[in-house]
């Protein structure tokens, strides 16, 4: 059996090391790091398909390789990505390898302590966009909190931040505190989760300012300004390299009347609505999509507005910041400004003001204000934040 792993750990090592060659190289990929730190521990796992090593599951590869691994916690999506957005999720046993999973998206969103009873060492695992309103900060987050209040160490196997070449957008005004923004950080964080638990941990965010136990795996050959492709989808939603990029800008229409594109094959990377017929020419009519999108605004109506899909990608990442022309010029446009704010045409409701992290932004497009003059604003916040997110940097 040793011999066996012996083999495993080497034919995955000689596959990492081809394809990564003076390339990023993720925390669960650099094994040898880690590996013997997990003998002899009951492990359980935060994870979703974002959670690889080459080609294969981190835990599928852990498991090869004789890591104990007694239970998976899964978050939105599911530990195997086969869930809609905001869908509860049950417990379950994982057909793959028969480890039992446990849902953090379901009945409850932070693990207990009989769930962590059994558990030695925590391990989180989970690709992040980079944005406030992920909800994957927010599993860490709570991760961390039930590991401090029940003795748990977690290991974070850090990767690398696909938008965390820029940092924008209005701090959240904790007023506003919800899942889809717990921190006083602004929309693009600039961070990876690695450096992010850092934070949290530092800036006393955990309840009644607790601690967690971390060990931290960096990732290889990494700064904050590299282009980075993840491997796999991000989510059922984030579902091609457009839509990272456009994400911190265009998930802020998830507050409005407009569709974002739910209900097709290419969300995040368009916006409309039927009201803009005879206003914009471009056209996308939202279905019911399983394990994507099955309740989205606007279903089965044809609507009218802008095709993002091939704005140039270099362009946006030379930017370094939130695109609010596109909020801007909708709202302009939309023939009945008063509901243009009011989302509750569709189930999955977000409320604009927790995205944007209050009703300022709100209120600034509504008085008409440009672009530039917004942005100023956030600059104060802006560089407070900067500041604090220093003192936590793995990556310089």
């Amino acid at each position: 059996m040793e011999i066996r792993k012996i083999i495993t750990l080497i034919c995955l090592s000689f596959l990492i090391t081809q394809s990564a060659i003076s390339q990023i190289v993720p925390g669960a990929e650099r094994i040898p790091e880690y590996l013997d730190y997990l003998k002899d521990k009951r492990i359980g796992m935060v994870v979703n398909p974002t959670s690889r090593i080459g080609n294969k599951s981190s835990v599928d590869s852990l498991l090869s390789l004789g890591v104990n691994i007694i239970k998976v916690f899964g978050p939105e999506h599911g530990f195997r990505g086969d869930v809609g957005a905001g869908v509860k999720i049950k417990d379950d046993v994982d057909p793959t390898t028969g480890v039992k999973v446990v849902s953090l998206y379901g009945k409850t969103n932070k693990p207990t302590k009989e769930m962590l009873d059994d558990v030695d060492l925590m391990i989180f695992d989970i690709q992040d966009i980079g944005v406030r309103y992920f909800t994957y900060i927010a599993t860490m987050h709570r991760v961390m909190e039930a590991c401090a209040e029940n003795g748990k160490e977690l290991l974070i196997l850090d990767r690398p931040n696909p938008n965390g070449y820029f940092i924008d957008g209005p701090i959240l005004n904790m007023e506003y505190k919800s899942g889809i923004g717990m921190h006083p950080v602004p929309i693009t964080h600039g961070m990876t989760v690695g450096e992010y638990a850092q934070m949290i941990n530092g800036e006393g965010w955990l309840a009644n300012g607790i601690k967690c136990k971390i060990k931290i795996i960096p990732v290889g050959n990494y700064s904050h300004d590299m282009e980075y492709t993840p491997p796999v989808n991000m989510s059922p939603n984030i579902n091609t390299y457009q839509a990272v990029l456009l994400y911190p800008s265009t998930c802020l229409f998830e507050g409005t009347v407009l569709s974002e594109g739910r209900g097709t094959k290419f969300p995040f990377t368009v916006i409309g609505a039927p009201n803009f017929k005879g206003i914009y020419d471009f056209s996308f009519t939202p279905k019911s999509i399983k394990n994507m999108s099955a309740t989205p605004i606007h279903l089965e109506k044809e609507c009218f507005g802008l095709d993002l899909r091939n704005v140039d990608l270099k362009k946006i990442r030379s930017a370094k910041k939130i695109d609010l022309s596109w909020l801007i010029e909708t709202y302009n446009k939309f023939p009945d400004k008063a509901i243009f704010f009011d989302n509750k045409q569709s189930k999955e409701i977000v409320d604009f003001d927790k995205l944007a992290g209050g009703p300022l932004l709100k209120e600034q497009i509504i008085s008409g204000m440009n672009a530039e003059d917004i942005r100023k604003s956030w600059k104060p916040g802006l560089d407070k934040y900067m500041q604090i997110r220093e003192k936590y940097l793995i990556y310089q």
